[in-house]
């Protein structure tokens, strides 16, 4: 409960910073450009607080933070007198209008650049994106891919963490071919692998990209010996206690692998079993009951346990952090190449390369808001340059109902040299409003059934 209650106040709090951005963009233009701000809102229904500025404009915050809007005198919807006139959002050159419009996204563009320049100079804690394991008869493995070795590219993209790898795999999706250059322990040069994707079976609300093509992360060796417990996990059900050290599962000894107990616990789903451990210097034989769960298709056995690792090697460690120069171009660079990515990957919706169960709705982002927030300041803040991005993104989608079909109206009216009839824009915003719920719904239903 307290989990939901952290990711419910982080969704809202992130929510209200993006949406707040966006209103600000069109706020502001529309003002630049001498147009009158009846309300700037953040939130629909009933208002929670309000306040008038001394231009008149209502600066609103209402009871649900799903949305916002900013009202601008309009003649054709507002009794507007003859002094007024000049001051109407209709009134301005269709130019103006463009730049008002525009603004929204545009603002939520800069916003994510803000967020990953402070990050940036706050500096990252990151890992070298070391292979670890490779799954056997994985993509990865017909590949040959080594162990051991540092991804340096995919595609001729660079990377130097793991973030940096799943983004451009998931860039990949759909090519017959994804290009991974390595750098292979102890060596000097650089070797490219040829992974051949023309079947790649990419699920992302099941698993990462990075996994998909049978590739692990290199981890800390874990021993035997157990150093966490999950609270009401069957571990500490059965008596499991942090400290004890695993000695053998089903009476088969695990000789100090904590590999071997964890594939063998998962034969084991909702079934009693056996498990040995040396509690202060003392033998103890258990009963647990592993919790039945599905991974990768299969139902296995959960335990609620996580092991003592040795400590990461240094090496692979380290801070991604750059200068109050140095942090702009870095930012710039990864706010465009997450927007590039972004429209890459909705045309891939429209061609099917990318399914549209791949969706994700309110209870996908606030679960994403609650784990960032978890981490850290930093790590919260790039989350909200990503969600910012794809708010930006969204309403440059010409639907009539968002800010990208009224940018397609008004493109129309600059070249044909007057406003799209009423009537067809009617017509537009049905169809655009059926179509925005449409994706809303499938969003939803996408959430819902990954919990």
């Amino acid at each position: 409960m307290l989990e939901f209650f952290w990711n419910l106040a982080s969704f809202v709090v992130a929510l209200g910073v993006l949406i707040t951005v966006h209103e600000y963009g069109h706020f502001w233009v529309a003002r630049k450009n001498g147009v009158q701000v009846e309300r700037f809102s953040v939130g629909f229904g009933k208002v929670l607080w309000r306040k008038v500025d001394k231009c008149g404009t209502e600066f609103v915050i209402a009871m649900i933070p799903l949305g916002g809007y900013v009202k601008m005198l309009d003649s054709r919807v507002d009794d507007v007198s003859d002094s007024q006139r000049n001051r109407t959002f209709n009134d301005k050159s269709v130019y103006q209008r463009i730049a008002i419009i525009a603004a929204g996204p545009l603002a939520n563009f800069a916003f994510a650049i803000l967020a990953f320049y402070l990050m940036f100079l706050i500096g990252v804690p990151s890992v070298k994106p070391i292979v670890g394991d490779i799954e056997i008869n994985s993509i990865a493995a017909k590949a040959s891919l080594p162990t051991n070795s540092e991804i340096i590219a995919i595609n001729e993209n660079a990377t130097v963490d793991w973030q940096d790898v799943n983004l451009a795999l998931v860039s990949a999706i759909g090519d017959e071919q994804v290009v991974i250059t390595v750098k292979p322990k102890g060596s000097a040069s650089n070797k490219n692998f040829y992974l051949n994707t023309s079947e790649w079976l990419f699920s992302p609300d099941k698993e990462s990209a990075i996994a998909s093509l049978g590739i692990n992360p290199f981890r800390a060796v874990a021993q035997a010996k157990l150093a966490v417990i999950g609270k009401n996990s069957p571990a500490e059900k059965a008596g499991l206690k942090i400290g004890d050290e695993l000695i053998s599962i089903a009476g088969e000894r695990i000789n100090g692998s904590w590999q071997k107990f964890s594939e063998q616990i998962k034969l084991y789903p909702n079934k009693a079993v056996s498990v040995t451990v040396l509690r202060n210097d003392v033998i103890t034989e258990l009963m647990v009951k592993p919790e039945a769960k599905k991974y990768k298709e299969k139902v296995v056995g959960f335990l609620g346990v996580q092991p003592v690792s040795e400590p990461y090697p240094e090496e692979y460690l380290f801070e991604q952090s750059y200068g109050p120069i140095s942090a702009i171009g870095e930012s710039v660079n990864k706010t465009w190449n997450l927007v590039v990515l972004s429209f890459d990957m909705i045309g891939k919706l429209i061609t099917g390369d990318v399914s549209v169960k791949n969706l994700s709705g309110p209870i996908s982002i606030a679960q994403g808001a609650g784990s960032s927030a978890n981490y850290g300041f930093v790590y919260f803040l790039g989350f909200l340059a990503l969600i910012s991005i794809n708010l930006g993104i969204i309403n440059l989608l010409p639907l009539p109902v968002l800010d990208g079909g009224h940018l397609f109206y008004y493109v129309i009216e600059l070249f044909t040299g007057k406003p799209v009839p009423e009537k067809i824009q009617e017509i537009g915003f049905k169809f655009g409003t059926i179509a925005l719920l449409s994706l809303m719904s499938i969003a939803i239903f996408n959430d819902l059934s990954r919990l």
